[in-house]
């Protein structure tokens, strides 16, 4: 007995004191994907948060409710929306460095202030676009940060003239053209020559109509349709601008209860089309299944978006401070972030850019910006796409078996080996790996594929048989005939 209370004694000092018990109390693992069935799946981090910059921090004053972030290499805008200015950083050897403040502008001799920036945009020849929002502007500013010129309220009555000109977000593609996202503009994107003359909208939103609310229009008297919702096209929140010069485009207004048929992200080509692949098992519509609790409630509602190298995307959404990264075919590559005070969690997250493979998340009510980097399980992922864009399909299956080792339950992968596979014409393995993970189209493709390749290889004997099959019954008859003939003399 006494052996036995020395040895429980011993054990418990043991556990007490051992440091692993502490250090892995708590796991870091907040990212999942969806498999097709819409279950959630855990996974492995692709990126990780590395630090929390406030203004403070920066030795420029708190951030007050900053609204608009841009990355240019390795500079870095944020509007100080509340404090109406302009922080420009320069982001090198782990360290951020304050380049300039900009609060105002000399116009012809006269000082004019920002009032509400909203949202910055820096061309490739270092000009530098703002949405001065409350000025009802766009300011055009120098490399040098002088004044260029500045964009008003159209004179031509496309806009109304009890209405105002508040532009909130803009991009600028290489032609100079300057693509706006205004306040209660629903007619799609306004776009300005490199003049500054207003030339027109871009990619209108399609009008979401409930049909309860139609039908019930069409009965209605006229007093009751007066007080009843207009069927209007709903309204952008943000655009940004692929390196291809393709718009991205985000939307959160739509019926929740037809969210497969919202399409809250859109590739706008020039003709202002979208373009934007959906081939996913689910549409880029972030959560596939949630639950309203927390006081939280409703599906995803994007309200920025980031372009990637190799057309992935990432959206920001601000119902659950969630980042949802997609690859070019429209599939989830893995979600991640979420609601909350601590490192990697956003309190009102309203925008997001990317500095290369990094990505940085501004949050307006924390007055902060995070920044994330990329894990090694993440970068198996994009080795995995680049290599496949690329045309390294060898390559690329090796980057995926890789990405398996590490998360046996990604599905993507299988189906990133299938492609590397049916890309090298090996599509008896291809069609394997596509139906593991039930991706029918793929494996169609596949089996059509290795069908032709078949049938190709085997031509001389199919002919053959075929031959036999033909030729066999007319000769069994002909001998029949002769040895009747025969035996009949």
């Amino acid at each position: 007995m006494r052996k036995w209370k020395a040895f429980l004694a011993c054990f418990l000092i043991v556990i007490l004191l051992s440091p692993s018990v502490i250090v892995n109390a708590e796991a870091s693992n907040y990212t999942y994907t969806y498999d097709f069935w819409g279950l959630y799946q855990s996974s492995p981090d692709a990126y990780t948060p590395i630090e929390n910059i406030s203004g403070s921090a920066l030795g420029v004053g708190d951030f007050k409710d900053p609204q608009g972030l841009f990355i240019r290499e390795n500079r870095i805008y944020v509007c100080d929306s509340g404090n109406n200015r302009v922080v420009i950083l320069r982001f090198e050897n782990e360290t951020y460095e304050v380049i300039k403040e900009i609060s105002s502008v000399t116009i012809n001799g006269e000082e004019s202030t920002l009032n509400n920036p909203t949202d910055v945009f820096e061309s490739e020849d270092g000009e530098v676009y703002i949405s001065d929002c409350n000025n009802q502007r766009i300011l055009h500013l120098n490399p040098d940060g002088s004044y260029q010129k500045q964009i008003t309220k159209p004179t031509d009555g496309t806009i109304l003239e009890q209405s105002d000109f508040l532009p909130i977000k803009l991009v600028v593609d290489k032609a100079k053209r300057i693509y706006v996202q205004a306040k209660n503009v629903n007619k799609g994107l306004m776009e300005f020559d490199h003049v500054g003359d207003f030339t027109g909208y871009v990619g209108a939103n399609k009008v979401q109509v409930n049909l309860k609310d139609y039908l019930w229009k069409m009965i209605s008297t006229k007093a009751q349709r007066a007080q009843m919702e207009l069927f209007v096209p709903t309204e952008y929140n943000n655009v940004c601008l692929d390196e291809d010069g393709f718009l991205y485009a985000t939307t959160s207004t739509f019926d929740q209860g037809n969210i497969e048929n919202a399409n809250p992200i859109r590739r706008l080509n020039s003709m202002g089309t979208d373009i934007l692949v959906r081939n996913g098992w689910y549409n880029p519509n972030g959560d596939v299944d949630f639950a309203d609790a927390g006081g939280i409630s409703g599906c995803s509602r994007f309200v920025d978006v980031a372009t990637m190298a190799f057309d992935s995307y990432c959206c920001l959404d601000r119902v659950r401070g969630r980042i949802f990264m997609y690859d070019f075919q429209g599939n989830l590559l893995y979600a991640f972030g979420g609601l909350g005070n601590k490192l990697g969690s956003f309190l009102y997250p309203v925008a997001i850019a990317s500095m290369g493979e990094r990505l940085f998340v501004l949050d307006s009510r924390a007055g902060s910006f995070t920044r994330f980097d990329l894990t090694a399980y993440g970068n198996l992922i994009n080795a995995g796409i680049k290599e496949y864009k690329l045309g390294e399909y060898e390559a690329s299956s090796n980057s995926w078996r890789e990405v398996l080792k590490l998360n046996g339950n990604y599905d993507l992968a299988y189906i990133g080996i299938g492609r590397a596979l049916l890309r090298q014409g090996e599509y008896k393995e291809a069609m394997q790996y596509f139906k593991v993970k039930k991706d029918f189209e793929n494996y169609s493709k596949a089996f059509q594929l290795y069908r032709k390749q078949w049938i190709e290889e085997n031509i001389v004997t199919i002919l053959l048989i075929v031959a036999v099959i033909i030729i066999a019954p007319k000769t069994v008859r002909f001998v029949k005939k002769v040895k009747k003939e025969v035996f009949e003399e």
